[in-house]
């Protein structure tokens, strides 16, 4: 059973209302290519593949998706334009799927250990890395787990200002030091507070500066270093926050933190407000790493965990 239950109708109809735009963006091309045609031809892909491009998709996860439904058409001879929306969903939750992890299912359970369940959070400015942060805090500790955060993002008063908000918001402890600290040293108390007060889940906030890899990711070994001298197994998750609605600006900009880090896991912010939510699309299947968490509005309530029927259900459907 994943920690934050089964996929309900209100979050389903959340989720609609989250992808409005690009959903609208995506239907309103769609329908104009396909107006007056029968069948699945040439032309009709064409006009999809730069639906999917400018809906941003990506250009490799848009011929990928264009050549699975070329073998379709191939294979079942006919295809009229009436089945390509089902054919569309159909062949990219099967893309999407590809790159699921093994007992992945869209939910999460904690495992069962003696040591805290520590998940680092990575990401620019300005994405809404710590507002998801305290989303994440709140979900958990909904489920009854004991959660504290560690404000290590020390170059930056307005980020352990913020966390502070969120930590009295959500009513859950954080551990932080003076601005300057060293990023490693809040890491390795925040851990140490969590065993003594047996903690669930730490929540470990990072500095992210891009403009100098090196140093980038030289910080984040030496926070990985020093939080396994309390949790060898630390940390758990490697969190990269992405904000969708920078549309393939997100996708570079997680290519360069791959670069600097492992990553394990991504969560997908400000989906609600715009209409390139195909990125969710292009990232998952260009980086090979799962899509686990999407935020679709501003309350504490609006971080959903990734489920690829659903969001390609929502994203696609037509509307009764």
């Amino acid at each position: 059973m994943g920690i934050f239950g089964v996929f309900s109708k209100d979050k389903k109809e959340k989720l609609d209302s989250g992808l409005s735009k690009t959903k609208e963006n995506v239907f309103s091309k769609l329908s104009k290519s396909v107006a007056g045609k029968s069948k699945v031809d040439e032309e009709v892909l064409d006009d999809l593949e730069e639906i999917l491009v400018t809906s941003d998709v990506g250009v490799e996860t848009t011929l990928k998706i264009i050549d699975r439904i070329e073998n379709r058409v191939a294979r079942d001879k006919y295809l009229g334009t009436s089945e390509l929306n089902r054919i569309l969903r159909e062949e990219i939750v099967a893309l999407l799927m590809e790159n699921e992890q093994e007992g992945e299912k869209g939910e999460f359970s904690l495992p069962e250990s003696g040591d805290p369940y520590v998940i680092m959070v990575v990401g620019v400015n300005g994405v809404g890395k710590t507002t998801t942060i305290g989303k994440l805090a709140y979900k958990f500790k909904s489920t009854g787990k004991k959660v504290i955060l560690g404000a290590a993002d020390t170059y930056r008063a307005a980020a352990v200002d913020q966390l502070t908000i969120w930590s009295e918001r959500v009513g859950v402890p954080i551990i932080k030091q003076k601005m300057g600290s060293d990023p490693a040293s809040v890491a390795y108390d925040t851990l140490q507070s969590a065993k003594t007060q047996n903690s669930d889940v730490v929540i470990i906030d990072t500095a992210g500066r891009l403009h100098n890899k090196v140093n980038l990711m030289n910080e984040l070994a030496k926070v990985k270093r020093v939080m396994q001298k309390v949790v060898p197994s630390a940390p758990h998750e490697i969190l990269l926050v992405l904000d969708a609605s920078t549309g393939q600006n997100a996708l570079e900009q997680a290519k360069k933190f791959t670069e600097a880090t492992e990553m394990n896991a991504i969560a997908m912010t400000k989906l609600d407000g715009t209409a390139k939510g195909g990125v969710v699309i292009g990232v998952s299947d260009q980086l090979k790493v799962p899509v686990k968490y999407i935020g679709i509005g501003e309350k504490m309530e609006d971080l959903q965990v990734f489920n690829r029927e659903e969001f390609v259900d929502s994203l696609f459907s037509v509307s009764p």
